[in-house]
């Protein structure tokens, strides 16, 4: 058994190694997109069936929106599109490293004079890389729409001359910013990283019956991790675009 902190690359295309999750991910964002495609050109009905594709969509979607309201409020309808991206391709993200095959399926390499296995597939979320490109998009978005609904009025956050204890409240806030761009990314990646790593101990220890009481767990880590990430996120778009 061996397991890898960091992400295994698999193929070098023009001198670029491509990693095990980064392959995964590309996979993941293929049928995003090919689904996002396929659904845009059905005919949408005023009342659909039951137990169409559109009225499982529906619900999914006024779940999420009944949701997200408790933290954005009346700009819900504004975040909607972004925090519905990011539940949808993290909790995605999550699960898929639970599918078979990840982990088993992989080529034979010799590393350090020892034939190892390196795996094909990835979780997505299981690479430190995306957790902070995550990280990076959600804490840059959360600045552009601060300065879009504030203008420069929002730097009076950061920098507040009016007294020392403001100046000091300011610049704790600035480091703040930066700290969030720590606590998203090794968040996400520390949780499900280590429920891989549980799996794999115990799929390696039992290989029957045992494990399966642990992948329901991982299943439902990997929701409440999506949405953790995407409900901090909207707090803080919401803080971000507020008068205060």
């Amino acid at each position: 058994m061996e397991i890898s902190l960091v992400a295994e690359p698999v193929i070098k295309i023009l001198g670029f190694n491509l990693t095990n999750s980064l392959f995964t991910s590309l996979i993941l964002t293929i049928f995003l997109l090919g689904f996002s495609f396929a659904f845009a050109d059905t005919k949408l009905k005023l009342i659909p069936e039951s137990h169409s594709l559109q009225n499982i969509l529906e619900f999914i979607f006024e779940g999420l929106i009944s949701i997200f309201q408790t933290a954005a409020g009346e700009k819900t309808r504004i975040f909607f599109p972004l925090a519905a991206t990011y539940f949808i391709y993290i909790i995605l993200g999550n699960w898929i490293g639970l599918l078979p095959g990840f982990g088993s399926i992989g080529l034979n390499e010799i590393i350090s004079g020892k034939e190892v296995l390196v795996p094909l597939f990835r979780g997505v979320t299981a690479d430190i890389n995306t957790t902070l490109a995550l990280a990076l998009i959600s804490v840059a978005l959360i600045q552009y729409y601060g300065f879009k609904s504030l203008g420069l009025g929002y730097l009076k956050k950061y920098f507040n001359f009016k007294g020392p204890i403001d100046f000091f409240v300011g610049i704790l806030e600035l480091v703040s910013e930066f700290s969030k761009i720590i606590s998203f990314a090794f968040r996400l990646f520390g949780n499900i990283f280590a429920g891989e790593v549980l799996l794999t101990v115990m799929a390696f220890l039992f290989p029957f019956i045992l494990p399966l009481p642990f992948l329901g767990l991982e299943l439902f880590v990997g929701l409440i991790q999506a949405l953790v990430f995407t409900m901090l996120s909207l707090v803080f778009l919401k803080l971000a675009t507020s008068h205060h």
